[in-house]
């Protein structure tokens, strides 16, 4: 099944911007008649069929309209420092939108080795990953946020911080994962989130976490926390 995303998708014909009508009618010979399956990345999964064929302008005529396709029955938001290597990052995204996230926030820390992302190409990144599962809802890209603003504005009621630091206390994350549906989860550096950090996050009602024993990369810890709240709570 070929998924097409339509974020602007209004009312009972829609246009096929000129790249996905290429696509469609020249890669994926499409004709008139054929059913396309489109996404507004809202929730929404559209069935239709073509009316009109042209590898600039393709047409389709709405045929079935399924609202919160395949939603989620839980809210995970993943704030994550990008990594140097921005493949690595670009992996992560792609994963945790197949397993099932709702945002992602980039953070700047301390020990931060990249400090420009390009959020054109990551949303691309999740935009791919999304229709190639078949969802209907486009996990929200946030811009690049300091951490001090991050932990001190976010409002979450479950707020998680994983680091590696002996020295500070946390707790098995599917230990103390909560099915209420809704939290946060920090992702550090590849040279961890500093001392001070953690502090900060804790005074600001975030719970230290472990994911376990082994030394993760970041990307690594990232789908590892989302895979983990996943299974508890479906």
């Amino acid at each position: 099944m070929n998924i097409f995303y339509t974020p602007d998708i209004d009312g009972e014909t829609y246009k096929l911007s000129p790249e996905e009508s290429k696509h469609c009618v020249r890669v994926l010979r499409a004709k008139i008649g054929d059913i396309l399956h489109l996404v507004d990345g809202k929730g929404s999964f559209f069935k239709t069929e073509i009316v009109e064929a042209s590898p600039k302008s393709c047409v389709v005529r709405c045929v079935e309209r399924i609202q919160d396709f395949a939603k989620l029955n839980y809210d995970l938001h993943i704030a994550i420092a990008p990594t140097k290597n921005i493949d690595r990052l670009e992996w992560f995204l792609e994963k945790c939108t197949e397993i099932g996230v709702s945002s992602f926030t980039p953070i700047l820390c301390e020990h931060s080795e990249r400090k420009v992302i390009k959020p054109e190409r990551l949303e691309k990144i999740i935009v791919s990953a999304m229709k190639q599962s078949l969802k209907a809802y486009k996990p929200v890209l946030n811009p690049l946020t300091k951490f001090s603003d991050f932990v001190k504005n976010n409002q979450d009621s479950n707020k998680y911080i994983a680091h590696c630091n002996s020295e500070l206390d946390k707790q098995l994350f599917k230990n103390i994962c909560k099915t209420d549906k809704s939290a946060v989860v920090m992702i550090g550096p590849e040279g961890d989130f500093s001392i001070k950090e953690v502090q900060l996050a804790e005074q600001n009602n975030f719970t230290g976490i472990s994911l376990g024993e082994s030394r993760l990369r970041t990307e690594t810890a990232g789908i590892v926390a989302c895979t983990t709240f996943n299974i508890i709570n479906s």
